[in-house]
């Protein structure tokens, strides 16, 4: 039972849009959350991920597809476990995580998530944007970039900024339209782009012919060395490293889900069923452009290209603009915004938050092409993201086996020194020891050549160190 009593309202750590959401207001069912996934798949490093899968790990076709069957349900299990509770209470993650880590202490790992989402959403922006400036430059004719970037600026003609304005300006136009128009939203992208997808296998196959069913059997024979054990965990991992961010963040969208049940079977189809259909058909593309160009193309990009038709490239710049702005909002924008809401929430709402968040994304997708692309800041992003592992731990630990599935909301939203989550100064510091603990490890996952074979696992296993740890230290006195 989700509490009435607005005594929290004068706290400063309560907003509206940090509040519970009423079961009455909650408009999302299980198409909603099947999309969110499905909009996380569908972008083009979503892609080129599942085709690449088929042809980096030496497995035949039917191990590698076996590995993301099996990425998909254990992807399911995780966010089963962090959004049952926001379904329950109606609350996001960043208030969520204030059980565990105190009403002030949350604000950390607010802050390390926000940090993430906010990168990778300037950085999916401008990939959304060469999509439209894709658009563009075959409608009204406009050239390429010259090979010595003349007439540029910070890597990018004019057309390429006018695309990238176009889009930064449709993220928070949408955004700042509500929730209720991101789900729209949502519910239209994921089943266009499928369309599209089925409709470009569909030609490709009608161009390659028969042809494309021996390159299919070839890969699904496989080009093994013998090391399936290996290939195969390596394709589970990466592909549930591909959901790492979302996973800790889930509650942020099913506190908008009217049951549990249909968080369930949301996530069900969006994950296992959805991640194998769109690689079969990722599969299958590629296949075919290896019977039509002679090399396995992963980048579908590459494969409009190649076809050479206007109608193609404007149906596939929509599709790949609404796929990555798709993922865009789900993976970082929502997430980022609710976690700068959550610094000062009675000073910054979600909106906000929101704005807050893609200002800072502008630049950080301006200076993309002419900067950051080149000087590996992907270590950075990665380092940050790996302290994220042992809060999904602590966060899970803390609330099925520590708080036994009981939050007192109130509590939550009170800077009373005696409140329940309050702890001390508003930090629970047994909770930052077995943070710190958990992180080494996960951390030494992404720098330590002795730990980087177990990259693909070392979300898992440092999520699951850091609840440990959490659990053992919560029966000190």
């Amino acid at each position: 039972m989700i509490p009435t009593d607005t005594g929290r309202d004068a706290s400063a750590l309560y907003n509206e849009d940090l509040a519970p959401v009423p079961p009455d207001k909650r408009q999302w069912g299980a198409f909603e959350i099947f999309n969110v996934w499905n909009n996380d798949i569908q972008s083009l490093f979503g892609y080129t991920l599942a085709a690449s899968l088929f042809l980096t790990y030496g497995l035949n076709g039917w191990l590698t597809f076996a590995a993301i069957i099996l990425a998909g349900f254990i992807v399911m299990f995780l966010v089963n476990l962090s959004g049952r509770p926001s379904v329950r209470y109606g609350i996001p993650y960043a208030v969520m995580a204030r059980a565990s880590m105190g009403v002030h202490g949350a604000r950390f790992p607010a802050l390390a998530r926000g940090i993430v989402g906010i990168f990778w959403y300037g950085v999916q922006t401008y990939f959304a944007s060469t999509a439209v400036a894709l658009a563009l430059r075959a409608v009204f004719g406009i050239d390429a970039l010259a090979a010595d970037g003349a007439g540029t600026f910070l890597g990018m003609a004019g057309v390429d900024w006018l695309a990238y304005l176009i889009v930064a300006a449709f993220q928070i136009g949408l955004f700042l339209m509500g929730i209720e128009w991101v789900g729209r939203f949502l519910n239209w992208a994921g089943p266009f782009v499928y369309a599209v997808m089925i409709a470009l296998a569909l030609m490709i196959w009608w161009r390659a012919g028969n042809g494309i069913w021996s390159e299919i059997g070839v890969i699904f024979q496989g080009e093994g060395d013998g090391n399936t054990l290996s290939g195969f965990i390596a394709v589970v991992g990466v592909m549930v490293a591909y959901f790492a961010a979302v996973v800790i963040n889930f509650g942020d969208f099913s506190r908008f889900v009217k049951t549990e049940g249909q968080m369930r079977a949301g996530n069900f189809w969006g994950l296992p069923v959805s991640m194998a259909f769109f690689s079969l058909i990722a599969l299958f593309i590629t296949a075919g452009a290896v019977v039509l160009y002679g090399e396995r193309l992963t980048d579908p990009t590459e494969i409009v290209a190649r076809v050479d038709n206007l109608a193609l490239t404007l149906i596939a710049a929509v599709t790949f603009f609404a796929a990555t702005v798709g993922i865009n909002l789900v993976a970082n924008f929502i997430p980022a915004a609710y976690d700068i809401a959550n610094m000062a929430p009675a000073r910054i709402n979600a909106k906000m938050g929101g704005l807050i968040a893609a200002g800072i994304a502008f630049f950080i997708g301006a200076l993309w092409v002419a900067f950051i692309s080149a000087i590996g800041i992907a270590g950075f992003v990665e380092t940050v993201g790996a302290l994220l592992a042992p809060l999904y731990g602590i966060l899970i630990a803390d609330y099925y086996l520590v708080q036994k599935r009981e939050l007192d909301v109130d509590a939550l939203f009170s800077e009373d020194k005696a409140g329940r989550y309050y702890y001390r100064n508003g930090w629970n510091h047994r909770a930052l020891i077995a943070l710190a603990l958990a992180a080494l490890f996960s951390v030494g996952t992404v720098w330590l050549p002795g730990l980087q074979s177990l990259s693909g696992f070392g979300w898992l296993i440092g999520a699951f160190l850091g609840g440990l740890l959490y659990v053992v230290l919560n029966k000190r006195p």
